[in-house]
């Protein structure tokens, strides 16, 4: 991978800056040196008289739509449980408000023409004996349709279950339209397994990357710690290398979900990235 690669390759998470408005969103991201970002497609979905100009805006000041996000209602991500119990679509409880904000947030992106949106499925079984494993295949399936319609492939954020878990899921749902967005991170905050060895064995379904570090814990059954790129235990030399063997060429996407200091932060993560390529 070449420095200019990279550069056109990078992305920003708009969440990670948390934006209160499109004109926020676009000086925070300019302070970052990327002018790319993958979009929090909810706000949009939901505040359409603060959010609507975004698209005009960042075309006039040159930044790129990468790809969509979209979060699920009802998640609380306080502990590893407590995320466990209400993460995603598998939860009944908030499944048709879920179903409703989906079907927004895919008009929206097809709007947008957008290729890709990525989210949290939430943890899926790891027994096909187990009841949530064929609703979740169910919801999944319906959930890819209505993106597929309009040609939009889906990726799941990975580090709720291990890789294998994951490839298993994907092998049985069977659609080339549903992938993966790795982030090696959460492999490391879920302590899920090594980011490589679970980069590798999920290398077929990989649609997209996002960059993010984090320090494992040293207490079992709680969160590891996330910190900026560079800073943690993700050896990224190796793990861009490992892309390049896997021959991925998609767009790699900077987060960062915790510090008072984002923009910055993800600044030295981009630099800290290019100072590894040629």
């Amino acid at each position: 991978m070449t420095k200019n690669d990279l550069a056109r390759r990078l992305a920003v998470c708009s969440w990670s800056l948390q934006p209160s408005d499109p004109v926020a969103l676009l000086d925070a991201l300019a302070a970052t040196g990327v002018a790319r970002v993958q979009l929090a497609l909810d706000p949009l979905r939901a505040e359409p008289a603060v959010w609507g100009t975004f698209p005009e805006l960042a075309r006039a000041r040159g930044v790129e739509i990468a790809s969509g996000m979209f979060v699920t209602a009802g998640e609380d991500y306080t502990s590893l449980d407590s995320i466990r119990r209400t993460g995603g679509v598998v939860p009944d409880g908030t499944w048709e408000e879920n179903w409703r904000n989906i079907q927004g947030v895919a008009a929206l992106a097809a709007r947008l023409g957008l290729r890709l949106v990525t989210f949290h499925a939430g943890f899926l079984p790891h027994e096909e004996s187990d009841p949530d494993f064929r609703k979740l295949l169910d919801r999944i399936d319906r959930i890819a349709g209505v993106f597929a319609r309009d040609g939009i492939a889906l990726g799941f954020e990975t580090g709720q279950e291990t890789a294998e878990t994951l490839a298993a899921f994907l092998r049985m749902l069977g659609r080339k339209d549903v992938g993966v967005n790795f982030d090696p991170a959460n492999m490391i905050l879920y302590d899920k397994g090594e980011p490589l060895a679970a980069l590798r064995t999920l290398g077929p379904w990989i649609r997209q990357c996002h960059l993010k570090d984090a320090r494992r814990t040293r207490v079992p059954g709680a969160w590891g710690e996330e910190v900026a790129v560079g800073a943690g235990e993700v050896d990224w030399t190796a793990f861009l290398g490992t892309l390049d063997g896997l021959g991925f060429k998609g767009d790699l996407c900077i987060e960062r979900e915790a510090g008072t200091q984002r923009a910055a932060d993800i600044r030295a993560g981009r630099l800290h990235l290019e100072s590894l390529v040629r």
